[in-house]
């Protein structure tokens, strides 16, 4: 016989439809295929399918051929989420119709028993999503919320586990169960569908470190405010044990919360890496990525030779990418991300598919002055020259020219490390911020740094005294075409903080202060950065 179910697979972040056809015959050399461009797991599927079948009292059609073909055949299908739409396929397909039962009885044959039966015809309108467990057990899959969107207009049915994430999807009906044998009673009536697990409420900031604990910094500190408020790339160079890191992982402490647009795409970018999303909702705290500095160009931009999957860069989509010790990253995927940083996504090809992911995220970097760390710091540095070019050769200036904010940071001072007067909370922080941002939303963007180039002159129109400044920082080397745009969204946005309408000479000023090479491009010759 021949059943059919609907499932779903990936493609980059996105999930497509699958219908899983299944085709039994008896009587013949058994074996068991499955077509259709299936990847590794998608193949191991029938050992899965076929411990789960017999597992849960079904009959195995040992003395038939079974194919099994994933349509449409030239995707390619991967990971394990067709489990469960193949076991019931097979279930199905190994069901004797009514000729097929008193055939069998006329020829002294034994009728299927009922319980092992299940009518093709009751996959119709159901949709199923889940990984199969040797015992039967249903188990979820990376990229549910994808998955399920492509079979929205179906009733779904997931593991319990990913109930509540396949009903963020949107799809109008989502059933769970937790074994095999549990689907096949609840298609068949005999028993009801179990309610989703209960989701408990978590409040997502509560552990968000507080901007109140950085001793210090004013300078930094302005930046960091300035970086949120506009989506500003920020690189903070100070010495070791300066604050850098400390202050860069209070960023998302100021951000805004995603959008319902932004969230769902960070989530679905979330649940395909397999990191996982809030129990009770998208993803809105702005995520907040921290890769070593010995990721891979692939771990760091996305990619695979067997699977494509999202890297850094996505994950941190909506939010913030953190590179500590930027000058220890390989040079070549520092410079991958040059493109991503201007387009907000990136476009992976490989011989056998090509996807895009968003990459829509606020670059904070922090390095050592050099590789002592003590260039520019009350000791001195230990460095000799020939090792102070090497370690600036690892970050290339396309790169750096695509960073609006750069801080020199030194290591706070006794009394401000011992004083008990708490710095500016990143409550008070975020309300400025949250101003801000609501500013650049009238002129009909979400941050000031996605203005386009053609429009400063309407939303951020500067002065003579301003258009002097530029044109001194222009014929000095100091700034390139890029760095001129950029200088002008940060003034934009430094306006905004101070809840101004116009960009005055005032905050060119600071813009341009605030993109003022630090010590060791100054100590090294570096232009046009």
């Amino acid at each position: 016989m021949l059943s059919s179910s609907a499932s779903a697979t990936l493609r980059g972040i996105d999930g497509q439809r699958v219908q899983v056809q299944v085709h039994v015959v008896t009587g013949v050399l058994p074996s068991f295929s499955v077509v259709g461009l299936p990847d590794a797991s998608c193949r191991e599927a029938r050992d899965r399918v076929r411990a789960a079948i017999n597992s849960n009292k079904f009959k195995w059609p040992s003395q038939a051929r079974v194919t099994v073909n994933l349509a449409p055949s030239q995707v390619r299908k991967e990971g394990a989420g067709l489990d469960l739409a193949i076991a019931l396929g097979i279930i199905a397909a190994s069901t004797l119709d009514e000729k097929a039962a008193a055939r069998e009885l006329d020829e002294g044959g034994v009728k299927q028993p009922e319980h092992q039966r299940l009518p093709p015809e009751l996959l119709e309108g159901y949709g199923f999503v889940a990984e199969l467990g040797l015992d039967g057990s249903l188990r979820s899959v990376p990229g549910v919320l994808s998955r399920v969107a492509a079979i929205d207009d179906l009733i779904v049915v997931v593991a319990p586990a990913a109930a509540h994430e396949a009903s963020l999807a949107g799809a109008e009906t989502v059933r769970c169960a937790a074994s095999l044998r549990q689907v096949v009673d609840c298609l068949k009536g005999i028993d009801s569908w179990p309610d989703h697990p209960p989701v408990p409420k978590i409040d997502h900031r509560r552990n968000v470190p507080d901007l109140a604990d950085v001793a210090g910094h004013p300078f930094a500190r302005q930046a960091l405010e300035i970086a949120a408020a506009g989506g500003h790339n920020l690189l903070l160079v100070g010495p070791p044990g300066a604050g850098k890191s400390m202050l860069a992982k209070r960023l998302p402490g100021i951000l805004p919360d995603m959008e319902n647009e932004v969230a769902l795409v960070a989530s679905r970018v979330h649940s395909v890496a397999g990191l996982g999303i809030p129990n009770d909702s998208l993803l809105r705290v702005p995520p907040f990525r921290a890769p070593h500095h010995s990721a891979s160009m692939t771990a760091l931009i996305g990619g695979g030779s067997g699977r494509l999957r999202p890297g850094e860069i996505s994950c941190a989509h909506g939010g913030v990418l953190f590179l500590d010790e930027l000058g220890e990253f390989a040079p070549g995927a520092l410079d991958a991300m040059r493109q991503p940083l201007e387009d907000g996504s990136v476009h992976i090809s490989r011989a056998h598919a090509s996807v895009r992911y968003p990459a829509r995220f606020c670059l904070v970097a922090a390095m050592n002055p050099c590789p002592c760390g003590l260039l520019g710091s009350v000791e001195p540095c230990r460095c000799n020259e020939q090792s102070r070019q090497r370690y600036m050769r690892r970050l290339s200036g396309p790169l750096l020219d695509r960073i609006d904010l750069r801080v020199h940071m030194q290591r706070p001072s006794a009394n401000q490390l011992m004083s008990s007067d708490k710095g500016e909370s990143s409550q008070s922080v975020r309300a400025r911020v949250l101003a801000a941002r609501a500013k650049a939303h009238t002129r009909g963007f979400p941050s000031n740094s996605l203005i386009p180039a053609g429009q400063l002159d309407e939303f951020a129109p500067i002065s003579d005294a301003g258009r002097s400044m530029l044109k001194g920082a222009l014929a000095d080397g100091r700034l390139s075409a890029r760095g001129l745009a950029r200088v002008r969204m940060v003034a934009r946005t430094i306006a905004d903080l101070a809840d101004e309408d116009t960009v005055s000479e005032t905050s060119i000023a600071s813009a341009l202060a605030l993109r003022a090479r630090p010590v060791l491009f100054d100590s090294l010759g570096v232009t046009h950065v």
